[in-house]
C-alpha cells in the first residue's frame, strides 16, 4: 500500500514513514522541503499518484489567530486532491481535549481541521494525542523569566513522540475508524510538577513557581487534556528523561 505522509520530514512524520516502510509499505514523505505545499497546492497532485492513504501531520507555523486559515486551506486542498486520486483513507493527528478549549485560537483551529475531515468525502481516522514529552522544554521556555519558570498546575499526560508515531502508523495501516482514537502517556502530572521533574533531572538552575495565570496552559480548565480511558503508551516520562 502506498502512503502519502504530509509533514513526513518532521518529528512524528519521519518516524511514521520509517515504521510504515519497515512494515513493507511504501510511505513517501512530503513537505515544503520536498516540493509539496499544502497551502498553495504545489506538488499535491503529483504526491497523490497511486496513493491509498493520506497521513496528515502538517502543522500551522503559528499558534495564534492565523492558524485557522492554515488548517482550512490545507485540509480543503488535501481532501480535494485525495478525492481526485481515489484515496480511501485519510488519517489526521490531533490533540486530546481539543474541542474543549475554545479559549485558545490554535485549539479552535485544530477542531476546525477535525470538522473538515469528518465532513469530507474520504473515509477517515483521527488520532488525538496528549502533550508530547519532546515539547516540555519549549513549554518551560515560554514562561521563563531569569531563573524562574512560572507554570500552572494544569493536569498533563505526556506521551513520547515515538509512541505517537507507533499509534499513527498502526491506525494508518488499518481500516478507517470513521471516528477518533485517543492516545496518551501512562501517567498524569500537574504541569508545574512536570516542570520540576524535568529541571531536577537536568540539574537546571531554574526554579518552578506555581502560577495559575502563566502561559498558554493557564487558559485550560480542569483535566480536559488528559484521558484515563485513552490507549495508554508504554513510555514513562522519567524513563524518557533518562
Amino acid at each position: 500500500m502506498k502512503f502519502a505522509v504530509m509533514g513526513g520530514t518532521g518529528l512524528i512524520g519521519s518516524q511514521v514513514v520509517a515504521k510504515l516502510n519497515a512494515a513493507g509499505h511504501e510511505a513517501v514523505p512530503h513537505s515544503l522541503s520536498t516540493g509539496t505545499d499544502v497551502i498553495s497546492g504545489q506538488g499535491l497532485a503529483e504526491a497523490m499518484v497511486g496513493v491509498g492513504v493520506i497521513v496528515n501531520l502538517t502543522n500551522s507555523p503559528t499558534f495564534d489567530e492565523a492558524s485557522p486559515a492554515f488548517f482550512r486551506t490545507s485540509m480543503e486542498n488535501l481532501l480535494a486532491e485525495g478525492q481526485k486520486a481515489g484515496v480511501h483513507h485519510f488519517v489526521a493527528l490531533s490533540i486530546v481535549g481539543v474541542d474543549q478549549v475554545p479559549e485558545l485560537p490554535y485549539y479552535q483551529a485544530k477542531t476546525l481541521q477535525e470538522n473538515l475531515l469528518t465532513a469530507g468525502p474520504i473515509p477517515y481516522s483521527i488520532v488525538r494525542a496528549t502533550q508530547f514529552m519532546e515539547f516540555v522544554d519549549a513549554i518551560l521556555s515560554w514562561t521563563t523569566d531569569g531563573d524562574t519558570v512560572r507554570l500552572p498546575a494544569t493536569p498533563i499526560q505526556p506521551i513520547a513522540a515515538k509512541d505517537v508515531a507507533d499509534a499513527v502508523a498502526e491506525v494508518a495501516a488499518g481500516t478507517p475508524l470513521e471516528g477518533i482514537r485517543n492516545i496518551g502517556g501512562p501517567d498524569v502530572f500537574p504541569l508545574d510538577e512536570l516542570g520540576k521533574i524535568a529541571l531536577a533531572h537536568r540539574a537546571d538552575g531554574r526554579k518552578v513557581v506555581t502560577d495559575p495565570t502563566a502561559g498558554m496552559f493557564a487558559a485550560i480548565k480542569g483535566d480536559v487534556l488528559t484521558d484515563k480511558n485513552a490507549h495508554l503508551a508504554p513510555t514513562r516520562f522519567t524513563d524518557w528523561l533518562s
